[in-house]
């Protein structure tokens, strides 16, 4: 047994740990966590996903309610559908024991097994097809690990399942064509699509094309063709009724966010020149640039494209295999560049980011291909390797004319390709018969080398989030966020004026008005950026509120970060706000970074009001304007003169510019295009009223900002007027706010200046502020409590966002909520004391459930019977 044992060695085995090492050695070179003092943390990995991964650990360990509903999302937002886009991973419950600066080393982890399982699922397939033995299963299976996508993509941890999946369902697809049955893949369908419903759809796309090839191997009769289509098909919408749990409810919130921005008009132009594709076809065909747009991420190895290559000249397969094999190729290779085949491929919508992300699926077809012909008695003949010679040279002079078109590659990559190229051409034209083991070893070493060769020198582009960057922030929020819950258990919402992520609610598990996801309910992000604040298509951030948003949304608690965010000599927290009028509210608790303030006066999570805002219309795009017009008519005094009173600025300074009569809708030029220049705004406060500023979006790209010499803390990208607070309880003290050109001219967009009238306002919140709901109980998707109701208020309003989920009771009795501001969730209410609940559940959940049962139990009934096989 154990000489047996011996003489087999564990191929798979091998498999699985090639890429492993290869990769761990690569982060261990970088120094990324643990291995060093820098992150594995780049872009969305580091401005997103770590984010989410904390959110994951804290509801399964602490709150599993919030994997259905958050109030860390935003203002609060469903969490089954935006789960099932990040989170739904089996894989992501090895990152629980990770907690806070340490979760950067779980991620690692992470990736590395998936690098393992991606190369081990290809060796099993080719080992279970018979396609390759021995060492060459390492081969392939290593080039499938590392191939271009899968480096480039690497960061995008949410998408890597897909790659050990990809060869299961392709298991499943062969059984098929070949009437074995049609259990693996309804299965392994099944779990891609619960896994992740977007790249599980790139998935059966492809899996159909892989079917359509197949099925043209066998010279069967038509009519059984399309019979065995038919059964397939059959198979595919068994497994995604067998999904459907996850399929139905996501659809449904995909509906009320993401799908929103389907694209309805196509353009029929290529996005960009298709020769530039061939610039992916040398090893480190990647930087930076080519994360927000570019060509598709395609490279597998100089001997996997020939193999690909040699299947249609050399391989013993039917003609008709061999057209359908390149009609299939040429679709793909489109795909990269023509929008209506991209659309297709990406569910109707263009890539913000990351672009072509089906491209590992055309990686897979490749290898596949190569690793069909390539078998270990595969030779190539003379006349072939001297045709794959005189193409290697003209693909080298065509890469050295496409390089002085891209930026990404250099010449020194195209001749390093051409090298693997002769290498790999030279290899094939040996016969193994004379020295297998060497043979093999060699095909094994080049194709491991030259992809290894990819990955090291395409990571080496981008730049990584240190790891003190990383922990030192968290730590610090994480200290000041324990504090706050400390002293207050109730339901909230914190503000603050630094920011790591916009994510930062999910890393420390906190309420706020933040976040940052593919998945965002566009009616937030326009309901924040009329108020004021920073918002964007996925994005929204509290940054810019006022004492009328605090007081309107729930916002407790400030934390104020201590010494302008340093400790020492090193930045640990980022400041993105300003907000003078917090700097007067009383310090409840610190850290050694973080002041805590407490607002006392702020409305909560729900209270009664005048049912005149169900039908508000606001006709301002003004945010202040709006901020009063909503609050006044909450409070039933909407036709009182607005909080919010423009103000004259004492005197301007115009410095080496043009003079004006106005200051917003000018555009100001610099005199001496050598000399620096300036609008400078000067007032007095009358008194300690709160002071604020509008600012245009075009104001950030053409001016550097200071208020008394102290340069403005704003988060930089909005697309919408923001509010800025200048002054607060600053009476005859004067007030500078200097505009420096950045540029030769400056566009003052919407720049003026308002005071709020506290005494106004003040009237208006004490109203509001007579029935609160006295909140009793609550967990993420429930929230209970009580409330007295005066005679003259007949709507419960809440600052809970709408959604079809929310079940609403009012004294036991089921009410039917309403939208109002087309963002929250308001019930109509009579005066008195009621006992108020609301419960969420997402929308078709339930009819999933049973879907997914009854398809599940019909399966099991069928394959009793072998009718599955």
């Amino acid at each position: 047994m154990l000489k047996r044992l011996r003489n087999r060695p564990p191929f798979l085995l091998f498999a699985f740990l090639m890429p492993v090492l290869i990769m761990g050695g690569y982060f261990a070179f970088r120094g990324m966590a643990p291995f060093g003092s820098s992150s594995i943390l780049t872009v969305d990995l580091g401005q997103q996903y770590v984010d989410f991964f904390a959110y994951f650990r804290h509801s399964v360990l602490s709150h599993p309610s919030s994997l259905l509903y958050s109030f860390s999302k935003g203002l609060g937002g469903e969490m089954f559908g935006t789960n099932a886009y990040y989170l739904f991973s089996p894989l992501n419950f090895l990152l629980l024991p990770f907690s806070g600066a340490s979760l950067t080393t779980g991620i690692v982890l992470l990736l590395l097994l998936k690098y393992g399982l991606a190369s081990l699922s290809f060796a099993w397939l080719l080992q279970r097809e018979k396609v390759q033995v021995k060492g060459r299963l390492v081969a392939f299976s290593t080039a499938y690990a590392l191939m271009g996508w899968m480096i480039a993509n690497q960061l995008n941890l949410l998408w890597l399942d897909a790659l050990f999946l990809l060869p299961i369902v392709i298991a499943g697809v062969l059984q098929i064509s070949r009437k074995q049955g049609f259990k693996l893949f309804i299965y392994s369908m099944a779990l891609t699509i619960m896994d992740n419903y977007y790249m599980a759809w790139m998935i059966a796309l492809f899996a159909f094309l892989f079917f359509i090839w197949q099925i043209s191997r066998y010279s069967n009769p038509l009519k059984q063709q399309l019979k065995i289509l038919g059964q397939f098909v059959l198979a595919g919408i068994s497994a995604a009724m067998l999904a459907a749990w996850a399929l139905l409810p996501t659809i449904y919130a995909l509906l009320q966010s993401k799908g929103t921005y389907t694209e309805t008009q196509l353009k029929f132009h290529f996005e960009y020149a298709p020769w530039k594709m061939l610039a992916k076809l040398v090893p480190g065909a990647f930087d930076f640039s080519q994360m927000p747009s570019g060509q598709p991420n395609i490279y597998v190895g100089a001997l996997c494209l020939l193999g690909a290559l040699l299947y249609f000249c050399c391989y013993h397969d039917r003609w008709q295999a061999k057209v359908s094999a390149g009609l299939i190729s040429i679709f793909m290779i489109i795909s990269f560049c023509w929008p209506p085949f991209d659309l297709l491929w990406h569910l109707g919508q263009y890539p913000v980011w990351y672009p072509s992300r089906f491209s590992f699926v055309w990686c897979f077809w490749v290898i596949w291909l190569a690793a069909t012909t390539l078998t270990p008695e595969f030779q190539l003949k003379i006349r072939t390797a001297i045709a794959a010679l005189a193409l290697t040279i003209i693909f080298t002079v065509a890469l050295l004319i496409v390089q002085q078109h891209v930026s990404y590659i250099q010449p020194a990559q195209v001749f390093m390709a051409t090298g693997f190229s002769l290498v790999a051409i030279c290899l094939l034209t040996i016969s193994r018969r004379q020295s297998p083991r060497l043979i093999d070893c060699l095909f094994c070493f080049l194709i491991v080398v030259d992809v290894t060769t990819n990955a090291y020198v395409s990571l080496n582009q981008i730049s990584y989030v240190s790891q003190a960057e990383y922990g030192n922030y968290t730590t610090a929020l994480n200290q000041a966020i324990k504090k706050v819950k400390h002293k207050n258990r109730g339901f909230y919402r914190v503000g603050k004026n630094f920011m790591r992520t916009k994510d930062d609610p999910f890393q420390s598990d906190f309420y706020s008005a933040d976040h940052f996801g593919s998945t965002m309910e566009p009616n937030i992000s326009h309901f924040m950026g009329a108020l004021g604040n920073p918002a964007g298509d996925g994005y929204v951030t509290y940054t810019n509120g006022t004492k009328v948003t605090d007081a309107l949304l729930n916002f407790r608690y400030y934390l104020a970060a201590r010494n302008n965010g340093y400790s020492g000599d090193n930045l640990v927290l980022p400041l993105t706000s300003t907000r003078p009028d917090w700097q007067h509210t009383k310090t409840v608790a610190q850290t050694k970074l973080v002041n805590i303030k407490e607002n006392k006066e702020q409305l909560p999570v729900a209270f009664a009001a005048n049912r005149d805002i169900i039908n508000f219309r606001s006709l301002t795009l003004d945010p202040l304007a709006y901020q009063s017009q909503i609050f006044q008519t909450l409070a039933g005094r909407g036709n009182q003169p607005t909080f919010f009173q423009v103000q004259n600025f004492d005197h301007v300074d115009f410095n080496n510019v043009n003079d004006a009569h106005q200051i917003t809708g000018t555009t100001f030029r610099r005199k001496n295009r050598k000399q620096r220049a300036s609008v400078v705004l000067h007032f007095k406060p009358v008194d300690n009223d709160a002071y604020y500023l509008t600012l245009g979006p075009s104001v950030k790209s053409v001016a550097k900002i200071s208020i008394n010499d102290h340069p403005l803390h704003q988060y930089p990208t909005y697309r919408n007027t923001i509010v800025v607070n200048v002054a607060d309880h600053a009476k005859n003290k004067n007030i500078t706010v200097r505009l420096q050109l950045k540029k030769q001219t400056m566009w003052l967009q919407n720049v003026s200046l308002y005071k709020l009238n506290e005494t106004s306002f003040n009237k208006c919140k004490r109203i509001l502020q007579r029935s609160p709901l006295h909140v009793t109980s609550w967990h993420e998707n429930r929230l209970s409590g009580w409330i007295n109701v005066k005679h003259n208020q007949q709507l419960l309003m809440t600052t809970i966002p709408y959604n079809s989920g929310w079940h609403v009771k009012i004294d036991g009795q089921a009410v039917t909520g309403q939208k109002v501001l087309n963002t929250f969730l308001a019930v109509p209410i009579t005066p008195g004391k009621h006992q108020v609940s609301f419960t969420f559940w997402p929308p078709l959940l339930t009819l999933g459930l049973t879907v997914s049962a009854l398809t599940l139990a019909a399966l099991i009934v069928a394959d009793k019977k072998k009718i599955l096989k």
